[in-house]
């Protein structure tokens, strides 16, 4: 009994593999027309951004307070 309801989940296992790569060879064959446009970073822009976080973070744990004079 025990060994029926094994062999039956990996049979059931083994044809919906064979279903999904199916499926995914099917859908790879067909041509896609629209591809998305790469996009693109202002790296200058992400930097400035990387250097405000970073001096927030440092006045936050006041790395800057005693040097006021």
């Amino acid at each position: 009994m025990q060994n029926d309801k094994k062999m039956a989940a990996a049979m059931a296992a083994v044809t919906y593999y064979i279903k999904t790569q199916e499926e995914a060879a099917a859908m790879a064959a067909i041509p896609v027309e629209e591809k998305p446009a790469p996009i693109a970073m202002n790296l200058w822009g992400v930097s400035g951004r990387q250097n405000q976080m970073q001096m927030g973070c440092l006045m936050q744990m006041k790395a800057f307070h005693g040097l006021r004079a």
